[in-house]
């Protein structure tokens, strides 16, 4: 896979790659200089505790000692830190000067999860257009201070910034709107709230921080997942959730402690061919982490994904067998039946948990789907070959989630769709 940069990223980063080779200091990725810097600029000192600093110091750990980040990249990774701590500096403010922020229900909330390039996103933005749903919007989720207002909630300042932010990154990565589409206005995967307490496998789709990572798939969740309520609570104070759509599939990996934290979530899960899923993904993370590094290796983000993913559903399923959740509180969606129908898909979800599909709802899910084509802003194409994994091995590894679910094996190549 190769990555096409701009000459002004790559004299920056050949610029970067001199001074180090020279042991000259470069931005620093220093745990208290950035913690100095977060409290500098917000003028608060109150993290919520010291809980975070442990994810925190094992994130930065990884950046320096496996990312082999260039120098665009430390500026990137300095940046997303400093902006976690700072947004983590004022909501923990914002929630003692107004405790009663924290007695917000959350009723009913429903979770999208699955794996990753399997319909969840298009779904998420499908079903954002139904006004009586709450989705976490991006740039919400990025500049989450001060809380957003019912009132300015669509003509708010950070939008236009957080747009602005993102052409950036389509500089950069031109081909990433290919795969995925980025905009203020459009919802954010609920896994940045747990960024914020620096335990989010987000961190390693980004960079490779297999060390960071495999500290993450250690830790008890609930104190990470209290966190995330409390956030949702602090987001919906001023601008009233009467359901909240959420999604991500790190809660595959979580599923016990998100049913421990929302008791009456409704679940929807999503299903596919997962070596479609892990050829998609592979691409896709070697574009994602070529902003931050010249140095990628497919085949091993490919057998890196490939346990994790395995390891993610496997704990799902366990979770689901072990709670024995209630028939009428999860809904298995299959991709081969949402691509194509997917308005019907999201009437069929509202049905099995009783939710009534307005007219308006349904024709703005409509004209969304007609007016954004799978193939909007080019075709994703992407190959198992790529990533060197054996294909009877991988479905050796995934017969247990096939079999249980009676997955639609696909055609390996060829291109595929994007924003899935």
């Amino acid at each position: 896979m190769a990555f096409e940069r701009s000459l002004s990223v790559r004299i920056l980063n050949r610029v970067g790659a001199a001074l180090r080779s020279l042991g000259l200091p470069l931005l620093s990725l220093d745990e208290n200089a950035l913690i100095a810097r977060a409290t500098r600029s917000t003028g608060l000192h109150d993290f919520g505790g010291d809980e975070f600093r442990e994810g925190l110091r094992r994130l930065l750990d990884s950046l320096e000692g496996e990312a082999e980040l260039s120098a665009l990249g430390r500026m990137i990774a300095r940046a997303d830190v400093t902006r976690l701590l700072e947004n983590r500096l004022r909501i923990t403010d914002t929630l003692r000067r107004s405790p009663q922020i924290e007695e917000g229900e959350i009723r009913r909330p429903i979770f999208i999860i699955g794996l990753p390039r399997t319909g969840t996103t298009i779904l998420h933005e499908l079903m954002a257009l139904d006004p009586d749903n709450r989705v976490l919007m991006s740039w919400e989720a990025m500049c989450p201070w001060p809380p957003p207002e019912r009132a300015t909630y669509e003509s708010d300042p950070r939008i236009a910034e957080v747009d602005e932010h993102l052409a950036g990154v389509d500089k950069i990565i031109p081909g990433f709107k290919q795969m995925h589409r980025m905009g203020a206005r459009l919802p954010q995967e609920c896994v940045v709230l747990t960024s914020h307490d620096f335990a989010a496998v987000l961190f390693h789709t980004t960079y490779n921080v297999r060390g960071y990572q495999a500290w993450l798939d250690t830790i008890d969740m609930g104190p990470v997942y209290a966190s995330h309520k409390r956030q949702l609570q602090y987001l919906q104070w001023r601008c009233p959730a009467d359901r909240w759509v959420l999604k991500s599939p790190a809660h595959l990996w979580s599923l016990d402690t998100l049913l421990d934290t929302y008791p009456d979530a409704r679940i929807v899960q999503t299903h596919r061919d997962p070596l479609k899923v892990i050829a998609s993904l592979t691409s896709l993370v070697s574009l994602l982490r070529s902003m931050a590094s010249d140095s990628i290796d497919p085949a091993q983000i490919a057998t890196d994904w490939t346990e994790l993913l395995a390891d993610g559903l496997g704990q799902a399923m366990e979770a689901r067998e072990r709670r024995e959740i209630p028939a009428e509180r999860i809904f298995d969606m299959h991709f081969s039946e949402f691509i194509g129908a997917e308005v019907d898909m999201v009437r069929r979800i509202y049905h099995h948990f009783g939710l009534d599909l307005g007219a308006e709802a349904e024709a703005r899910m409509r004209d969304y789907v007609s007016g954004n084509p799978r193939d909007k802003h080019g075709a994703h194409t992407y190959s198992l070959a790529e990533t060197g994994l054996d294909v009877e091995a991988e479905r050796r590894r995934y017969a247990a989630y096939q079999d249980r679910f009676d997955i639609t094996l696909e055609p390996l190549e060829g291109k595929g769709a994007q924003n899935l």
